[in-house]
């Protein structure tokens, strides 16, 4: 089985979120599983700094965006091989690989993630000198949305499926720009590339791929709703057979506190005495005050509406009146960065933010807190909570997306059937908030409840077994003969009631960028 497995963002070589550490993590997996997979991605500034040594493969005629160059290397303490598109659009710049400094989106990326689609289809076509053509592309999120609306209609291409990691961020330019891309003119249509008189990348890429996978089954479920569908909703719901969800899985080796280079102290669920002496670290690192009693909240991620982070301010003088402190990394809005830098300085001491991000950091204040607050409007899968729950720091939650898959709310019956891992709020609001961390701090006042409650967390596995072979069985399903398609064993996500379409033109929320 051979895969292209096309992203804009690789943990460690680019990140921004979560789809870097998937993109890093589920190919791994299924290379294991035998699979013949092979990245690519753009050859970013920091990526190339970044990577040890590589190979110019060949030179690739783009078109009106000239040549790039395609390099072979490896993914760093990996065999999976890795591809990589060398443009000036991509390997002169630094920095945020959508974003500028200020946080707007280059205005430039539909032609550089056009410019790497084509790069892609090339590969896929195995018209880039490597004697190697794949039986299933798999794209990832809009940016790689083209590439599928590419090889659509090409007897020559291979099978596709996309990822959704976050549908949200859909690549919406104005039909100006579609002109200026050189795109074949049969792309603008309302079942490619066309919607509401703009280009859509993503749409482009739901339209085209085979599958869509999502990466829990709830937000597989909740995007089928005008709710969270981000106005794609209704064709969502029109291909609800071929929407799949499939929880995420993390590096369990990256992520284990039993030997995490990061952390202060290394523990287990057998030493889990130890994880005391990174509150303490952490408290130091961060100028907490040293207090053993105060519930440690964590939170890490970006600041953007998406995660709630408006309602936690909101909740904040009142969150402040209990025995608690914070502990916040991340970065995004400049109005978050800076009304969280306020409540940092009126509750010294107690309330500590650091911007950017920081993976050692980040490792430590998942293993340093008491407890982590992810209270987002909608979560379609989240890492976080997992990284968590692997390191016995229970997460309040907003039940949402993958979220609600995989954090189970604390209380008798849960607690005694051992499924009790975390708490998990049904509305998000002021109280809601204040419930949640309240709930934690009554159970945190019981160490012997709370111990229980951490090893619930810490004895699941949550790596990518079994995700990784379902998505082999979605590549097998996608390149059996239709004659054979009774033997598919993949199962769509359950249908969801037909809801009425809405009569105006949805809010664009999002544009191009991602953050």
């Amino acid at each position: 089985m051979r895969v292209l497995f096309a992203t804009s963002e690789i943990h460690p070589l680019m990140k921004t979120g979560g789809l870097a550490d998937v993109s890093a993590s589920l190919p791994h997996a299924l290379f294991e599983l035998g699979v013949d997979i092979r990245l690519v991605m753009p050859a970013y500034a920091d990526t190339l700094s970044r990577l040890k040594a590589w190979q110019v493969v060949s030179e690739l005629n783009l078109g009106i965006f000239g040549s790039a160059r395609l390099l072979r290397s490896q993914m760093p303490g990996s065999r999976v091989p890795l591809f990589l598109i060398e443009h000036p659009s991509f390997s002169t710049r630094t920095g945020n690989p959508y974003n500028d400094t200020t946080g707007h989106a280059w205005p430039d990326n539909a032609e550089r993630f056009t410019l790497f689609s084509r790069a892609c289809e090339m590969l896929a076509l195995d018209q880039a000198m490597l004697d190697w053509q794949p039986d299933i592309v798999h794209g990832n999120d809009w940016q790689t949305g083209i590439l599928l609306s590419l090889l659509r209609d090409n007897p020559q291409a291979p099978p596709s499926l996309i990822t959704i990691h976050n549908l949200a961020y859909q690549g919406v330019f104005d039909r100006a720009t579609f002109e200026q891309l050189g795109l074949p003119a049969r792309l603008w249509r309302p079942d490619a590339l066309e919607h509401w008189g703009e280009m859509n990348c993503l749409k482009a890429g739901l339209n085209a791929a085979r599958k869509i996978a999502t990466v829990s089954p709830s937000y597989a479920r909740e995007i089928q709703t005008p709710a969270f569908g981000q106005g794609l909703d209704g064709m969502l719901r029109q291909r609800q057979a071929d929407v799949l969800g499939m929880i995420n899985g993390i590096d369990m080796d990256e992520w284990n506190p039993a030997a995490d280079a990061h952390l202060a102290a290394a523990y287990t669920l057998n030493s889990l005495e130890n994880k005391a002496l990174n509150k303490v670290a952490l408290q130091r690192e961060m100028g907490l005050d040293m207090d053993a009693e105060a519930m440690l909240i964590g939170m890490v991620g970006r600041m953007t509406e998406q995660k709630g982070l408006d309602v936690v301010l909101a909740a904040a003088e009142q969150i402040m009146q209990r025995p608690v402190q914070l502990a916040m990394l991340g970065g995004g809005d400049a109005t978050l960065e800076a009304a969280f830098q306020a409540l940092m300085l009126r509750h010294p001491g107690r309330v500590s933010v650091r911007l950017g991000y920081n993976e050692g950091l980040a490792h430590r204040i998942e293993a340093g807190s008491d407890v982590f607050l992810m209270p987002s409007r909608f979560e379609p899968c989240g890492l976080n909570q997992l990284y968590s729950l692997r390191y016995g720091t229970p997460p309040i939650v907003h039940g949402v997306g993958g979220l609600n898959d995989t954090v189970i709310d604390t209380y008798e019956a849960t607690l005694a059937n051992g499924s009790a891992n975390g708490f998990v709020m049904r509305n998000l609001d002021v109280p809601a908030i204040l419930w949640g961390v309240s709930r934690a701090l009554e159970f945190f006042q019981q160490p012997k409840v709370w111990a229980i409650l951490q090893t619930h967390g810490m004895a699941q596995d949550f790596g990518w077994t079994a995700s990784a072979q379902r998505y082999l069985e979605l590549y097998q399903e996608l390149t059996q003969k239709p004659s054979d398609s009774s033997a598919a064993t993949t199962t769509p996500i359950a249908p969801i009631p037909e809801v009425k379409l809405p009569s105006s033109k949805p809010t664009r929320s999002h544009a191009a960028s991602k953050a």
